[in-house]
């Protein structure tokens, strides 16, 4: 069954207002990264396939970009999925069909399938690639990325150098910090060496603002985020901070059952997000709380902010 295909908008701290598509049935990935948003990876893969026909996904776009009003229009279409997006082997149809919106396409991606030919040739139709790294040694990369055991860091690194040599859009890279695992001068300036390299319009440094999938996961403190900073600038990178919380400019259906079912199967909602959802869908609190005795949404508490989250074995068993 075709759910939670399309999301959105959501607000981006990179792209103003993102469409979110997601092309990918929870949870396929190649990674089961610790800090992961969605939930832990139970079963990875790394042979890309046929999830859902492309021209579904796109008629499903072009019927929210009809019902949205001007205040709500995405700058960007993002695909950005509850999995790795490039295991879809429709992936570059899919791009060149949503790029006919006039609108530019996004892909956020692990970076670990980039070696793969298809693959590159399908992320280079897209206007915008955010590719991941990090960690670029092998014990911190399993740590922290949990891989597939078929994948090779070495492989990956030298695809990401080769395909940022010859991508004509905007690249740019997110390393995700964590405490105690690469937030330290010894794990960071081999990343800034290796993105030198690469050279990305920007390279983002983030933390988790939002439920990791593992407990024991912790965001880098300020001195380390500080650290990244200026160890990355050293190497003439243009850094940016994707450190604070993307605000509730979320878009609204009417309908807040849906909505918040669409968004929070990808996007983890602070509790006064949903508020203003709730309020913008002239929804009350008893609906609310009826998609949580239904077993359909749960909250949770990280950061000393409630968070809520779609429940993932009543998503699995739809």
């Amino acid at each position: 069954m075709m759910e939670n295909i399309i999301f959105g908008p959501v607000p981006s701290r990179r792209l103003g207002r993102s469409l979110g598509v997601n092309n990918i049935p929870f949870k396929g990935c190649s990674y089961s990264c610790k800090y992961c948003q969605v939930g832990k990876t139970y079963e990875m893969q790394v042979e890309r396939q046929h999830f859902y026909p492309p021209d579904e996904i796109v008629h499903q776009v072009k019927m929210k970009l009809l019902s949205l009003s001007n205040t709500d229009f995405p700058d960007y279409i993002s695909i950005i999925p509850d999995g790795e997006p490039t295991l879809d082997i429709h992936l570059g149809e899919l791009i060149k069909k949503l790029g006919a919106f006039g609108l530019p396409v996004a892909v956020f991606t692990n970076s670990s399938l980039i070696s793969f030919k298809d693959v590159q040739d399908d992320l280079s139709k897209a206007d915008y690639v955010s590719l991941k790294v990090d960690a670029v040694n092998d014990f911190s990369w399993k740590k922290i990325n949990n891989p597939h055991k078929s994948l090779k860091l070495s492989i990956i690194l030298e695809a990401i150098r080769y395909f940022s040599a010859h991508y004509s859009g905007d690249l740019v890279t997110e390393t995700m910090l964590l405490k105690y695992l690469n937030d330290s001068f010894e794990e960071l300036q081999p990343i800034a060496m290796f993105l030198q390299e690469v050279q990305p319009k920007t390279a983002y440094i983030a933390i988790p603002t939002r439920p990791p999938a593992f407990e024991g996961t912790f965001p880098a403190d300020e001195s380390s985020v500080t650290l990244a900073h200026e160890i990355f600038s050293r190497y003439n990178l243009s850094a940016e901070l994707l450190t604070g919380y993307e605000g509730n400019a979320f878009a609204s259906s009417g309908n807040f059952k849906d909505d918040i079912l669409s968004i929070t199967a990808v996007h983890p909602m602070r509790k006064d997000a949903v508020y203003e959802l709730m309020a913008r869908s002239n929804a009350t609190e008893e609906n609310l709380i009826s998609l949580i005795d239904n077993g359909l949404l749960m909250k949770i508490d990280f950061n000393h902010h409630d968070y809520f989250l779609r429940k993932f074995s009543n998503y699995l068993n739809v």
